[in-house]
């Protein structure tokens, strides 16, 4: 929900078309790649498998799915897309894509309440003036860490709670880095969809602890060095 903050600690690299960030790991959707309304959207490679991270508000499906063929992937190979939190900007779409390739989406538990019934306080999806379709979740997450493995990765997802109740970040090690995908670390904060300063702060204190050398982040751009990473987190644990 980047719309909504001012706070920046300086933009990491912004991508302005889908693109490589790392092996296998790429950038297919977002504010300047898709429609301004939607979060960054990244996209795993897993052998024979493809893993979606965020589905975006809604309206750029058809475009995220080009975009993976842009890369040079192949769409039908998509077999779960990953929803960090229930934002409508990270979740809007997730119907249309179940819909057309039959994928598995993963979530936390506590974010249920926004991505299976649609909760409008909790999806937020009046500020953007859309209407969230619900969606089944497949995989529900519980605790707080689950190793998922999918085709020939191993994605980490960690609750890490504060933005919402049950938002989740998900790291993996690919060929000596590691990649950390953290959606909405920057906030915002609002008592309507469960947020929790408190707990955002041990949730950063834990991302801090990974030693991440890339960070997808949700808004504000790719940061690809473990200091920059770090001062990035750092910087919003000061202002909040």
């Amino acid at each position: 929900m980047g719309r909504f903050n001012t706070l920046q600690a300086g933009r990491g690299e912004k991508m302005a078309r889908a693109q490589k960030i790392w092996n296998g790991v790429y950038i297919i959707g977002g504010s300047d790649i898709t429609r301004p309304e939607d979060c960054c959207i990244y996209l795993v490679e897993a052998g024979e498998e493809l893993v979606l991270i965020d589905a975006g508000a809604g309206r750029s499906v058809k475009k995220i799915l080009d975009n993976i063929a842009l890369v040079g992937l192949d769409p039908q190979q998509l077999t779960h897309v990953i929803a960090t939190h229930g934002h409508i900007d990270h979740i809007g779409g997730l119907q249309e894509i179940k819909t057309r390739l039959d994928l598995k989406v993963v979530a936390h538990e506590l974010e249920l309440p926004a991505i299976e019934e649609g909760k409008s306080n909790l999806t937020a999806d009046y500020m953007y003036g859309l209407h969230y379709q619900p969606v089944q979740v497949d995989i529900v997450l519980q605790g707080d860490k689950t190793c998922l493995q999918i085709g020939n990765r191993e994605l980490v997802c960690l609750h890490t709670p504060g933005h919402t109740p049950g938002g989740i970040s998900v790291y993996l090690d690919v060929d000596g880095k590691r990649v950390l995908f953290g959606q909405d670390i920057h906030g915002p904060f609002d008592s309507s969809w469960g947020s929790d300063q408190q707990k955002w702060r041990q949730s950063m204190q834990q991302l801090l602890e990974l030693k991440a050398d890339i960070l997808c982040e949700g808004h504000f751009g790719i940061y690809t060095q473990h200091e920059k990473v770090a001062a990035y987190i750092e910087h919003y644990l000061e202002i909040y």
